[in-house]
């Protein structure tokens, strides 16, 4: 059978990474800074559609992906965690033989390999307000206020010169 001409350079547009309307649209989504967005989007990529809650990134490889130094990607998993974006299924360890094991993964917005449904914590998480500061000014003192008095009083006696 012969190869059809025009589909003789054509190959595959390659893998996607699919961030769905309704994330992006949650308060959560709109709040986070670039950097965990980043982030996300890098876990997302080594989501392949069957290995949710087995997504394997250490902070390491995450910082070399994103290109940024190894202690900022800390934060970040921390912000994806709190935002409930990601959840951790299996924490670094050292394996038997002494070789360090990375962290292990599970997106919140899809069901798990082991078949338990997603959580979607993002949607119910809101932004925490930051208690107010006292920026009044302070009250006068007594004595403060017995000398405005008198100036009060001083400066209310007219003269009426003809």
């Amino acid at each position: 059978m012969a190869t059809k001409p025009y589909k003789k350079h054509k190959r595959g547009a390659g893998r996607h990474v699919q961030l769905p309307e309704w994330l992006q649209s949650s308060k959560a989504w709109a709040t986070l800074s670039p950097g965990p967005r980043a982030l996300y989007v890098e876990l997302k990529r080594r989501y392949n559609g069957s290995n949710n809650g087995n997504i394997i990134l250490s902070h390491r490889d995450a910082a070399t992906a994103l290109n940024v130094n190894r202690n900022t990607v800390g934060p970040w998993f921390k912000e994806l965690q709190n935002r409930g974006f990601i959840h951790m299924t299996q924490a670094p360890h050292l394996g038997p033989s002494g070789i360090g094991k990375a962290s292990i993964w599970a997106l919140d917005e899809l069901p798990t390999a082991d078949m338990k449904p997603a959580l979607k914590r993002f949607d119910s998480w809101t932004q925490k307000q930051k208690p107010r500061t006292k920026n009044r000014t302070p009250r006068p003192k007594k004595q403060d206020s017995q000398q405005s008095e008198q100036a009060k009083s001083a400066a209310t006696v007219l003269k009426i010169v003809t």
